[in-house]
């Protein structure tokens, strides 16, 4: 064996037989140093609600340390929060914190936990800065008692109260004050008018009231938007926007969103929160034939009468009917004209009808509609109707027909002027 390997296997073999030689490590001095900064921004408006984000962290050192061969490590360290706790508090402030205490284990010195909160800021809250306690309960290792073999550690409790600075900014809430609207039915356009009033804190500027529709609201804005300019808080404006109403909607309230867009105090362009109103919505304007089923002869020209009903809720205006004349019926004249009908009322509508004479003995219905102008001056048309027409064949078609009634009525006003001619000469 070469001796310069001797050296090295007697020190292997002195590592093996004196394993607890290895100096320990105790700290004497430090402590838990806790500190609480908002994550983001600090500034909120009243009515928000925002998931509040703080970072609690520990600054604190060790700063005295002693080395030993005869010294046992401590498994803590004196500058370690242990076991921590926080709870956001909102007492006497705008705010109302949703969730509760949270545990977030250990923090050793130089590392930092973040904690999340739920925080709502009432409607009502005044602008201005408010302080939010943090209560921060942690454990820390005060000291450790070396026995030799053993270590006692003495771990005390301690709470403290971080502050946490956020600030309430200024707004403007719009509140709906009174709402009107005017020949709002099923099926047409019509307006709404509205006072609004500013209820918040802030001046707005180049202000624009709009409104919107709500989720699958069949109110629809046609013409939603009006310039109000500067809107001071507490003042109050009147609007006036165009809304329309789907075919599909029923005759009952509906809801409608209306906010204001504006400048705020920064200069930057903001919408207000939206305020949901409800907006009576009228029947859809609708028409219906109340004539009996009309009687018309095969291989004739005759005269069509159909009444109409205004069946609907509002007043239709320059009403005009029309009829869709089809084989074995023809037409020269399908419009006839009925003005202006209020809900309930009825006009008669005249149309010249030739029948074919191969036509079949039977009750027909004839499509008709009416054109019509709402409230608004809209020009519509109405669903389509059923005219219902019966064809019979002529009975006495020699003795009915127009042009032998024409020479008969001659023959006979003839007769009766030659009959007082010849009364009169004898006289």
């Amino acid at each position: 064996m070469r001796w310069q390997y001797v050296t090295v296997l007697m020190l292997l073999l002195a590592l093996l037989v004196v394993p607890g030689s290895a100096a320990g490590t105790k700290y004497l001095y430090g402590n838990p140093e806790l500190s609480a900064t908002i994550a983001g921004t600090n500034q909120f408006a009243p009515g928000a609600e925002t998931q509040l984000a703080v970072i609690i962290s520990n600054s604190g050192l060790n700063t005295f340390k002693m080395v030993g061969s005869t010294i046992t490590t401590p498994d803590d360290q004196p500058n370690t929060a242990k076991l921590v706790t926080v709870a956001l508090k909102g007492t006497d402030t705008p705010f109302t914190i949703k969730t509760d205490p949270q545990f977030l284990s250990d923090i050793v010195g130089g590392a930092s936990r973040t904690a999340t909160f739920d925080v709502k800021v009432a409607d009502s809250a005044e602008p201005g800065t408010y302080v939010l306690p943090l209560e921060v309960t942690y454990t820390y290792l005060q000291d450790a008692e070396d026995y030799g073999d053993a270590l006692r550690y003495n771990y005390q409790k301690k709470t403290l109260t971080l502050p946490l600075t956020v600030r309430v900014t200024p707004d403007l809430r719009v509140e709906v004050l009174d709402v009107r609207s005017e020949s709002l039915n099923v099926g047409t356009e019509g307006y709404v008018y509205m006072t609004l009033q500013n209820i918040g804190h802030d001046t707005a500027n180049k202000a624009v009231a709009k409104v919107t529709r709500d989720d699958n609201s069949p109110l629809i804005p046609t013409d939603g938007s009006a310039y109000i300019g500067t809107f001071e808080p507490g003042e109050t404006v009147d609007v006036k926007f165009k809304v329309s109403v789907a075919n599909s909607a029923e005759p009952q309230s509906y809801p409608l969103d209306v906010a204001v867009a504006y400048e705020d105090y920064e200069g930057k362009t903001v919408t207000s929160r939206s305020a949901t109103i409800g907006l009576p919505v009228g029947g859809k304007i609708a028409f219906e034939v109340v004539s009996p089923t009309s009687t018309l002869y095969l291989g004739s020209k005759s005269v069509l009468e159909v009444v109409y009903r205004n069946a609907g809720a509002a007043t239709v205006y320059n009403a005009q009917a029309r009829i869709s004349a089809v084989n074995p019926f023809t037409s020269s004249d399908d419009t006839a004209f009925l003005g202006d009908l209020a809900p309930g009322e009825t006009a008669t509508a005249r149309f010249e009808m030739n029948v074919d004479g191969e036509g079949t003995e039977k009750e027909y219905g004839i499509d008709s509609e009416i054109r019509y102008r709402d409230d608004l001056d809209n020009s519509k048309i109405s669903d389509t109707m059923k005219v219902k027409v019966a064809l019979e064949k002529s009975q006495g078609t020699f003795f009915t027909n127009p042009v032998f009634l024409v020479v008969l009525a001659a023959v006979i006003i003839g007769a009766g002027y030659y009959i007082f001619v010849y009364r009169k000469k004898r006289g």
